[in-house]
């Protein structure tokens, strides 16, 4: 047991520092910040000002466009420049498994996930005098942002090099922003989009954050969606531990 307990130890404090490390040497620098909250901004501001309307109703997909791109803002060079270089390899000297070194790059992106998301959400909040639910945004964007920090993770243990992993970052990225309601509702898409939308997770960070800023809304209604991203996530983490124990053998 005492041994047991020791390793569980090692780990939770192998997690933490290397995703501290990975914030500091890695998240806030100008490529980072200008991917996570700069992007989703302009990107935004473009489809507003092509169709110019309430601008409140583009939050909720202001909000998940920052936890899904600012999440996954430096995972190709946190995971596979580490790799090349070795560093990676060298993390496993220390008394951690591999489960607990790719967790500790999933929190890295969490953590700066969550600092962009944070800020975008307040100044959105602030400037148009909107009044969502706290607990319901807490009870979507936590889980979202473990989701998509997880996805990417998942992605760059795919490949070898750098630019294959943006590379492959960007396709589901994009497609999801297209497909998931964050411009364009999902409710008028033709049948067959509307059936692919589902399978994609960021449709219920979305769906969830909308909800999440309506006035009419209850527990039972955001509870599934927030379950259905824990499930994302347990689906992209586990083949991405796999994935990386096989990278090591």
């Amino acid at each position: 047991m005492k041994k047991e307990s020791k390793m569980w130890r090692d780990n939770l404090r192998g997690i933490f520092y290397i995703a501290l490390k990975d914030i500091k040497t890695y998240y806030f620098k100008p490529p980072a910040v200008s991917w996570g909250i700069v992007f989703p901004i302009t990107w935004i501001l473009a489809f507003y000002l092509r169709n110019p309307g309430d601008f409140k109703e583009l939050v909720p997909g202001l909000i998940a466009m920052t936890i899904l791109f600012s999440t996954t803002a430096a995972e190709a060079v946190v995971i596979n420049f580490e790799l090349r270089l070795g560093s990676l390899e060298r993390l496993l000297l220390a008394p951690i498994s591999i489960a607990a070194v790719l967790l500790g790059k999933v929190l890295g992106g969490v953590i700066f996930g969550f600092l962009m998301t944070t800020v975008v959400t307040i100044v959105s909040v602030v400037v148009l005098g909107l009044h969502p639910n706290v607990l319901y945004l807490i009870l979507i964007i936590l889980p979202s942002l473990f989701v998509f920090s997880s996805l990417g993770a998942l992605l760059c243990v795919m490949v070898k090099e750098v630019f294959e992993a943006q590379t492959l970052l960007n396709l589901p990225r994009f497609l999801m922003v297209f497909l998931s309601g964050v411009v364009y509702p999902v409710s008028k898409m033709p049948a067959a989009l509307q059936y692919l939308s589902y399978t994609l997770p960021l449709t219920y960070t979305v769906e969830g954050l909308r909800l999440s800023f309506s006035e009419m809304v209850s527990n039972k209604i955001i509870l599934p969606y927030t379950l259905l991203l824990i499930g994302f996530f347990f689906i992209f983490l586990f083949p991405a531990i796999k994935l990386l124990y096989k990278r090591f053998e």
